[in-house]
């Protein structure tokens, strides 16, 4: 899995955000949440092809990506995302358990998971801490 960021870099380490996921409700959700939180959401995506392109063309510090797509799946965008030039930072999401993935987390570029259910700025943070 990718370094953790050092306390003294997440800031701007995790300020801007592009949100990967196939459902518009909750892409919404997700922008509505960390907006409130001080996140500047860059972008959204709906399929793991978008999701590469446009973190390609935004250059977020943070990708909020699910792993359930309804093409490549967020571990193939991860591996993705961290073969490019200056990789963001990604973080799973699902609405299943971390339990779901613990041996294909182990083998990941993200830098972890966050359940759907569990998304907040605190919990995004702790992930830095």
């Amino acid at each position: 899995m990718r370094q953790v960021p050092s306390p003294d870099t997440m800031e701007v380490v995790s300020r801007s955000v592009l949100i990967v996921d196939d459902h518009a409700e909750f892409r919404r959700a997700a922008r509505a949440l960390l907006e409130a939180e001080g996140y500047i959401v860059v972008g959204e995506a709906a399929d793991g092809e978008s999701a590469v392109l446009k973190a390609d063309r935004l250059r977020p510090d943070l990708v909020l990506l699910d792993v359930h797509l309804p093409d490549l799946d967020g571990f193939e965008v991860a591996a993705r995302l961290k073969a490019g030039p200056d990789p963001p930072v990604v973080l799973l999401t699902s609405s299943r358990p971390v339990s779901s993935y613990r041996r294909r987390l182990a083998a990941t570029p993200a830098l972890g998971f966050i359940a759907k259910s569990e998304l907040s700025g605190e919990a995004l943070s702790a992930l830095h801490a």
